[in-house]
């Protein structure tokens, strides 16, 4: 059957049970629709999910992302927050959310803040993940950039692979960054590059362990809200490697 063809049937069948989830209208237009997907596997204990919830609504809330989202470059700014970890393990907690003023983000960072963890008891399932990200953004405001910005400790090993979800599920014009948190897997960063970007200008930004992840967070949102690409000027809290 060749490379990854025995997963080819539950590539199809994933394909089609995320495109009867997301049915839904599409919201006002937009410069960006930003996807977040996080990491709830199971090699993500409840000490490291906590900094993870509570390192991304800090993210969010910083001064200086807050600016960018509403007085960087003409137009608004949609998100959208998910779960993932096993196949079909996939869970969405904020909704797309046009962020048109302080309030705005504000609420989100509350939604964010007070999110419960769906599941701690599956494998990383990253094709699946990807794949609901995809029919997430295709319902998603029409906007000039569409961005999935997948989280992990961990590379694939349930189910189908990235490769396959970019195969069989609707990506064209998607940009995929990741933000690897290194610790639990040393093939992490690399199965990343290699994997998982995807698209013009994508990046992969690395956290040094859970308690990194604020930070990390924080230069991811503000590059991609800028869009901002390599060489240009320097990030806030950036560090020099």
């Amino acid at each position: 059957m060749g490379q990854h063809g025995e997963y080819r049937p539950l590539v199809r069948l994933a394909a089609a049970f995320f495109l009867a989830l997301m049915a839904g209208p599409a919201l006002g237009a937009c410069r960006l629709a930003l996807v977040l997907a996080l990491d709830v596997s199971s090699s993500v204990d409840e000490a490291e999910y906590t900094l993870q919830r509570v390192g991304l609504a800090a993210a969010l809330d910083a001064p200086d992302i807050r600016e960018a989202i509403l007085r960087g470059a003409s137009g608004d700014v949609a998100l959208a927050v998910y779960e993932w970890s096993g196949t079909y393990q996939e869970k969405l907690h904020l909704d797309w959310s046009l962020l048109r003023s302080d309030a705005d983000i504000t609420g989100a960072v509350a939604v964010l803040a007070g999110m419960q963890r769906s599941t701690s008891d599956y494998p990383t399932a990253l094709g699946s993940a990807l794949g609901y990200g995809a029919h997430l953004l295709a319902r998603a405001p029409n906007c000039d950039r569409q961005v999935i910005d997948v989280s992990g400790d961990g590379i694939n090993n349930q189910g189908f692979a990235p490769a396959l979800a970019y195969e069989h599920f609707p990506f064209e014009g998607i940009v995929v960054n990741g933000l690897v948190i290194a610790g639990h897997d040393p093939g992490v960063t690399q199965y990343y590059h290699r994997e998982v970007l995807r698209g013009p200008g994508a990046f992969l930004e690395v956290a040094q362990g859970f308690e990194d992840f604020e930070a990390a967070m924080s230069r991811k949102l503000y590059r991609e809200i800028n869009d901002i690409m390599l060489g240009a000027l320097p990030l806030p809290h950036a560090r020099h490697q």
